[in-house]
């Protein structure tokens, strides 16, 4: 079996935010229009905040000065006027963006998934489930609400902030200059803020990921977890993950908090002594009240641009690091376009030969699995095997033999590292893979099903089969049962199919090998599940399938070896023998010990026999 599920890779050497997120361009152009329309609502939005300020001004300076009430009222229409703008600037803003915005995550989402399904198994292997549906899930809703929200105000608020100024130093040169003073350790602390979060921020996305894989574990294998009592070191286990969580959460907390308290501070600092300079020059005159009202309150409509700084590049940090995770699937390789060095003895060109019926060959087959130890042996070497056009072969061995490894192989599951798999005279590199998937049927030893019907699951096999092909798959596989299920074949069988017993999943992902007629059928130990009397029916049906197609079989007990024409022994990466199940009884031992579960002197260390 493969090795163990590594954590997820670590994140690449850290580059610019601006950089990561500039890789979104390509889902954002499609909506660029909208994007710019949510801008310029928001930013006119924001610049009649602006005019009220002025507008103040005038009041102080005028009407009231001058005690006119009537032009009192006209100003304080205009303020109306003013503020009523603003809110349905703002809900434009909104509208702008939703539906578009939807748009971009569902079309991230739809091709990350496709990517998914394009990356090789070692790919999986690698990565936890955890890690991967956090992209899926947290990851595409950070961007979109960057996109939705802080793309837009980081743009605006510059905008508006520079605008304010503007205005500041036009009503009052000299207050401005103090107001402006924090500008430039703001900045400083903003760059210092930038590294230490978006370090933190990564961290903690990885951590959630880790967090999504105990509890995908944990609820896919209660039933492990309450048999054997760990419920409670599983949740022990989840609380402990969750500290770390919450450790990084606070961290990236006390980093906001000190940057905003910096940001907020400072500013205020100055607007204080604004403030206390704007009063001693209206008390000498040199300013008006009207002005002094109207730079303050200037002032305070840039409070928000300026506070939500930190916000906004917080979250702009983690929308960057969210980029960063889904581009780390997106650029991997996909299997169906690999091109990196040929195996040796790979073909130069196709080598399909029209009406070839040579069966299964594998030539000097070398395999390890790519997460290997460099200084490991490989699990196949030098493996030589014909199974002929037609004839039924039984693979036993060891556990750990590579028994499973090599049926994976077939349908390049897993890329061979040398040597040559041929059907038919084909050299399966040379076949696409998807026609190499429709020639090679499998039934896995672990029979999964997925949350659908069960003629759903079944035709997964053969998705153009007709109702009398998915009958006689089921009649095939004993699947009897279906029929007396509440809706028959149309029946729901849950998650992991859960809801059927464990010989009920392995004869319906035996059904799904067997729908198609495939030409070559590898099966996994597929009747590993069945009772004695099951297995005999199961058997026996089974037999004139097998007569139809050419066949490897991975078989664990004599009952499956008799299915086939003849035996492969695997051992030490290596065919060790070939031939019929009786032959074999009479001269190997280790295959005579393997069919009778006694031992003779050798085997693993832990006694194991079959597998």
């Amino acid at each position: 079996m493969p090795p163990a599920a590594a954590p997820a890779a670590q994140p690449p050497a850290r580059h610019s935010a601006t950089r990561s997120l500039l890789r979104l361009w390509p889902y954002v152009r499609p909506i660029r229009w909208f994007l710019t329309a949510s801008t310029v609502s928001a930013l006119l939005a924001s610049l009649s905040a602006l005019v009220i300020p002025l507008v103040l001004k005038n009041i102080v300076d005028g009407p009231v000065a001058h005690h006119d009430t009537a032009g009192l009222w006209r100003q304080g229409v205009l303020l109306l006027v003013l503020g009523l703008l603003e809110a349905g600037l703002f809900g434009l803003r909104r509208w702008f963006v939703a539906r578009p915005l939807a748009g971009v995550e569902r079309q991230m989402r739809a091709d990350l998934y496709a990517k998914l399904q394009r990356l090789p198994v070692s790919f999986h292997d690698r990565w936890a489930s955890g890690q991967l549906l956090s992209r899926a899930t947290s990851d595409m809703y950070t961007i979109r609400l960057f996109l939705a929200f802080p793309l837009v105000f980081l743009i605006v608020n510059s905008m508006v902030f520079l605008t304010g100024i503007g205005i500041m130093f036009t009503l009052d040169w000299q207050l401005a200059l103090i107001t402006v003073l924090p500008a430039a350790p703001l900045i400083i602390l903003c760059s210092y803020f930038e590294r230490r979060y978006s370090a933190a921020a990564r961290l903690a996305q990885d951590q959630n990921g880790d967090l999504a894989t105990v509890l995908e574990e944990s609820v896919l294998g209660i039933r492990i977890l309450k048999s054997f009592g760990r419920h409670r070191t599983m949740a022990a286990r989840y609380r402990a993950q969750a500290e770390l969580l919450r450790e990084t959460e606070l961290k990236k907390a006390r980093l906001l908090a000190n940057l905003w308290a910096v940001i907020v501070g400072l500013p205020e600092l100055a607007l204080g002594t604004s403030l206390a300079v704007g009063i001693v020059q209206v008390a000498h005159g040199s300013t008006t009240a009207g002005t002094l009202v109207g730079f303050l309150s200037t002032a305070l409509s840039l409070r928000w641009p300026v506070e939500s700084l930190g916000w906004l590049l917080a979250y702009s940090n983690e929308a960057a690091t969210a980029t960063d995770r889904f581009y780390e699937v997106m650029d991997a390789r996909p299997a169906d376009s690999e091109d990196g060095p040929v195996p040796d003895g790979a073909p130069e060109r196709a080598s399909a030969r029209a009406g070839a019926r040579d069966g299964i060959r594998l030539a000097g087959v070398r395999f390890r699995y790519p997460d290997a130890p460099a200084d490991s042996p490989d699990l196949l070497s030098g493996l030589d095997l014909h199974v002929r056009s037609g004839e039924t072969m039984a693979l036993v061995g060891l556990t750990g033999s590579g028994k499973t490894t090599l049926t994976a192989l077939l349908p390049r599951l897993y890329e061979i590292n040398g040597g040559r798999i041929t059907l038919d005279g084909t050299d399966i590199r040379e076949i696409p893979r998807a026609r190499l998937r429709e020639l090679v049927s499998m039934a896995f030893e672990d029979p999964t099903l997925f949350s659908a019907s069960v003629s759903e699951n079944v035709l997964m096999g053969a998705p153009d089969a007709s109702e009398e092909e998915l009958e006689r798959a089921l009649d095939v596989a004993q699947a009897q049962f279906v029929r007396a299920l509440p809706e028959g074949s149309g029946t729901q069988v849950g998650e992991q199919g859960l809801s059927l017993s464990g010989g009920q999943r392995q004869r319906l992902a035996l059904a799904r090998a067997v729908v198609g007629a495939p030409e070559f059928l590898v099966l996994d130990d597929p009747l590993s599940a069945l009772d004695v009397h099951t297995e005999a029916l199961v058997e026996q049906a089974l037999r004139q399938v097998l007569a139809e197609t050419t066949a490897l079989v991975v078989a664990h007990r004599p009952s499956t070896v008799q299915l086939a024409d003849r035996v492969a022994l695997l051992a030490d990466g290596r065919i060790a023998a070939v031939g019929t199940h009786h032959e074999l009884l009479e001269s190997n031992p280790e295959y005579r010990e393997l069919m009778s579960g006694e031992r003779t002197g050798e085997g693993t260390e832990d006694g194991s026999l079959v597998r």
